[in-house]
């Protein structure tokens, strides 16, 4: 069914969770209806979209673990050198391992095997080969989740509390 974005007092995402939590989250008086649908829970009670609670809540950091598939959909499953997106992408280190690149957000990107190939131990500058865009740490683990409800074209009203998330956007302003 709907999903409902939660904000944390200060407008901060803070998780999904689902209507029904959100209704009792409303009924309950700990949080506030932002954004609402169309769609109603019950007569007079338009379905939730977008609430935030009343009360701030501390939430302790999260590391985003640097893994393959977090690094394929931050760079939208494109190559960063020419911009194919087939199935056939690896991993590059923009500064080779073999002259000190390490495993970091800020240094791997998504390639095709040509353009791996092409580069090789070079930087992109050595090889000519300009990024897309520089690879960053994204912002927020909650990142992921709510720019998959922005490609499937739901909760477009989520765009404006959560920053550079959603098809189009400038994915470098989120790193």
């Amino acid at each position: 069914m709907s999903k409902v974005l939660v904000l944390n007092a200060s407008y901060e995402p803070l998780n999904i969770t689902s209507w029904r939590r959100a209704v009792v989250l409303l009924l309950k008086g700990k949080a506030e209806r932002v954004e609402q649908s169309n769609k109603y829970a019950y007569p007079g009670l338009p379905l939730p979209t977008v609430i935030r609670l009343r009360h701030y809540v501390r939430v302790p950091y999260k590391e985003i673990p640097l893994t393959r598939r977090n690094i394929l959909y931050r760079d939208g499953h494109f190559c960063q050198y020419c911009g194919y997106g087939g199935e056939a992408l690896t991993l590059d280190h923009v500064i080779p391992r073999s002259r000190g690149g390490g495993d970091t957000w800020e240094n791997i990107v998504a390639a095709c095997v040509q353009c791996n190939v092409k580069k090789g131990s070079r930087t992109p500058k050595e090889a000519n080969m300009p990024l897309y865009q520089m690879p960053r740490k994204p912002y927020s683990s909650l990142y992921f989740e709510v720019a998959k409800h922005l490609e499937s074209g739901n909760h477009e009203e989520w765009q404006k509390y959560v920053i550079g998330a959603g098809p189009g956007s400038d994915q470098s302003s989120i790193y």
